[in-house]
């Protein structure tokens, strides 16, 4: 079969064409395809370190503050109760006769370091007995804080007040 120079020129052409679709296809296209899913990869590596970062941060802040916590325990006199020392506070508050009832319940927590919470209730105190209980009791350096206060006017006492409480500190 004898082929015109316009035929030849046609077939190498498309021989051509086709050769280049092939390279194209199966060569440049898989290239730009794994370049983007390197990218896409390498975003997403970045985007992780920057989380591991954050958290690094944020486990160092927690770190610290455990640390204080421990400092803090440390300084409290060995034997400490919380139930004793609300009763300590209530007498110089002078809310001791007012106490309807302290109950301690039982530590919770997993690890080294449990809460110890004691509820109790207040009946017919005025405000600033109120407050200056509730400064008394509230320590950081002895690791007492309130958890959950409820405050009711006394029924039957106008001008007092019914306080329920949650008390926490946090023990070894």
């Amino acid at each position: 079969m004898k082929l015109g120079k316009r035929e030849k020129l046609s077939v190498s052409l498309g021989v051509g064409f086709i050769t280049l679709f092939v390279i194209v296809q199966l060569i440049i296209f898989p290239l730009l395809d794994k370049r983007d899913a390197m990218k896409r990869s390498i975003e997403a590596k970045w985007s992780g370190l920057k989380e591991i970062r954050m958290l690094k941060a944020e486990y160092e802040a927690y770190q610290k503050g455990a640390e204080g916590m421990k400092s803090y325990l440390e300084r409290r006199e060995k034997g400490f109760a919380l139930f004793s020392f609300l009763e300590q506070a209530a007498g110089r508050a002078g809310v001791k006769d007012h106490i309807k009832y302290m109950k301690p319940s039982d530590s919770s927590g997993d690890g080294r370091l449990k809460e110890s919470t004691v509820e109790m209730k207040l009946d017919k105190i005025n405000l600033k007995q109120l407050v200056e209980y509730l400064y008394l009791i509230e320590s950081p350096e002895k690791v007492v804080s309130i958890k959950r206060i409820s405050i009711t006017d006394s029924k039957g006492a106008a001008g007092y007040l019914d306080a329920v409480m949650q008390v926490l500190t946090i023990v070894e």
